[in-house]
């Protein structure tokens, strides 16, 4: 079991008494031991379980060492394997070695120097695992970015200012695509507690079935298919910050039980009684007006007070168009750099973005300016590497747009339509809208 171990050791052997002395040995020096015969049993215990470390034979019936080697290196590539091996191997662990492997010891083994290696292992993956941290932390942030200036952006900007160290609740609101992550991650990050995790549940994606042990956990066995502990998402945002995004798709009875962790600071994972105390601080978001949800009995009032604290409304990009400027900007020189391109945007595209209705908001915008870029062949975006629903907004000197925004919309959802055979979930991803929002926008323009 993992409790104040030094860590979880795999040891796999098809000889009883050397995992038996090893696994003693190990034990004594406050390791937890996992024990297999076989590669196949070592394979389902790495599946189940958190291994820290793998101290594997190299020789055995059936599948090697070498091969469950191949398999780690594969699937948990932060996971330090030792061999063990005798002398007619030793060509073999070498090349291990060469490949990835930790460290290699020739039978009869010194255990005084094995604990040694063991410890730096451990140490090394802890680094890994540190470097890990920091490359999504550096990612993390930079996705925390917000771009704009004006007086719409400014309001969100104090707000955060404001209230980014308070513990209380924020409700974050606006039509998909406009950024409501973005600035979830903006409080986070600008906090105190910005060192600290940062997790985010999308509860639209989620399975209904599975969306309470995603939340609180679940121990093994608590339900069919529950093969091993998982750690909850509010666990794993302790001292951190969690974003319940889309918080309306939550059913009626996780509304409850969300209320109670709320109140008391404390999960239960499935299957156990054991209170767990948690330190959060909870951001939600959604683009349904949960006022009118709670009208019409979808969504608890108890609730609602105790996650809208503090209430933050995102504008959608036509209320916004001063920042597409510093958007486009910001996303062309973005998907330059990784696609080693050097463009720019031409007057007449960015005339057009600026008299576009953007229906799918900021996600779209940068889906376009993606698409614009991966398909740009000289130095300039045109006409040419947009949309097709761009094209009938190309502007003629001196001549009004004579479509209405709604009739710019309708156009641009059945041009996504026709270019993606009819496929709606690729349409709505096509204009950077979610499934939900698209076939509503279907239904208004009586297109099904």
């Amino acid at each position: 079991m993992k409790g104040k171990s030094k860590g979880d050791i795999l040891i796999v052997d098809d000889e009883p008494n050397a995992i038996k002395v090893l696994s003693a040995i190990l034990s004594e020096d406050g390791y937890a031991v996992l024990e297999a015969k076989d590669v196949e049993s070592a394979t389902k215990t790495i599946r189940k379980e958190n291994v820290d470390a793998v101290i594997t034979d190299l020789k055995m019936p059936g599948k090697d060492g070498m091969q469950f080697f191949e398999y780690i290196t594969e699937n948990y590539p932060d996971v330090p394997v030792i061999f063990l091996t005798a002398y007619g191997t030793v060509e073999s662990a070498v090349s291990a070695i060469t490949h990835g492997a930790f460290y290699y010891f020739i039978k009869p083994v010194d255990y005084l120097k094995l604990k040694s290696i063991l410890v730096r292992a451990m140490e090394q993956r802890c680094l890994k695992r540190e470097l890990e941290f920091l490359k999504k932390r550096l990612s993390e942030e930079k996705r925390s970015y917000i771009i704009g200036n004006t007086s719409e952006m400014i309001k969100i900007f104090k707000t955060i200012e404001a209230i980014k160290d308070s513990a209380s609740s924020v409700l974050i609101c606006g039509e998909t695509g406009t950024g409501k992550e973005v600035i979830a991650r903006a409080l986070h990050y600008s906090s105190t507690r910005k060192d600290k995790p940062f997790i985010t549940v999308n509860c639209a994606a989620m399975p209904r079935e599975l969306i309470e042990s995603e939340l609180f956990g679940c121990e093994r066995g608590a339900y069919t298919g529950a093969f091993s502990r998982r750690i909850g998402r509010f666990e794993e945002a302790s001292g951190g910050t969690i974003l319940l995004d889309e918080i309306g798709e939550l059913k009626p009875p996780l509304q409850a039980k969300l209320l109670r962790v709320l109140e008391e600071r404390e999960v239960e994972r499935l299957g156990s009684s054991k209170k767990i105390k948690v330190d959060f601080r909870l951001l939600s978001s959604t683009n349904c007006d949960l006022k009118k949800e709670v009208q019409a009995g979808n969504f608890r009032e108890d609730l609602l007070y105790r996650i809208n604290i503090v209430q933050i409304d995102v504008p959608p990009l036509r209320e916004r168009k001063d920042d597409i400027p510093l958007l486009v900007t910001e996303f062309v020189k973005e998907f330059c750099i990784r696609e080693k391109k050097v463009l720019t945007v031409s007057d007449q595209v960015m005339r057009v973005f600026q008299n576009y209705h953007w229906p799918g908001n900021v996600r779209q915008l940068k889906n376009v300016i993606e698409r614009a870029v991966v398909l740009g062949k000289g130095n300039m975006i045109t006409m040419k590497e947009l949309p097709e629903e761009f094209l009938f907004l190309k502007e003629k000197t001196g001549t009004p747009f004579q479509k209405t925004l709604k009739d710019l919309e309708i156009q641009a959802i059945k041009d996504a339509l026709q270019e993606c055979k009819g496929n709606k979930a690729k349409a709505a991803r096509m204009l950077g809208i979610s499934r939900k929002a698209f076939y509503k926008r279907l239904l208004e323009a009586q297109i099904i």
